[in-house]
């Protein structure tokens, strides 16, 4: 099992800065690639930010220039860094990982985090 753990999440008014966090845990055999994505009530999930194992990064069109996406494999965590928040920003934030588990080192599957509340006003 593989479990991910948001923090960082909270209010924060335009223009600000906040970073997330997404610990990773559990009996990981191989990931291949992580991200952050996020959705408002009604819509579809969407990608915001995406990093594989080599360091490749993509980011949404709507966040370019403002948000970063990072990993420390050492603290098994990943980040966002979101700069200039709007308030289009505001959305349920989920990590997201790839990867290969021990029992199932033939499969790469897909696992989410329980998502943190991102609140931008204006």
């Amino acid at each position: 099992q593989v479990q991910l753990v948001e923090s960082g999440g909270g209010l924060v008014q335009a223009g600000g800065s906040l970073t997330l966090s997404c610990a990773y845990s559990g009996s990981i055999f191989s990931i291949n690639a992580m991200g952050w994505y996020r959705q408002v009530p009604g819509k579809q999930r969407e990608v915001v930010a995406t990093i594989t194992t080599s360091g490749s990064t993509d980011y949404a069109d709507s966040v370019k220039g403002r948000f970063t996406i990072s990993r420390d494999s050492g603290k098994n965590t990943a980040y966002l860094q979101m700069n200039s928040l709007k308030p289009e920003d505001t959305a349920v934030y989920y990590c997201n990982m790839k990867a290969r588990t021990i029992r199932s080192s033939s499969l790469i599957l897909n696992y989410w985090g329980q998502g943190t509340q991102v609140t931008v006003s204006s």
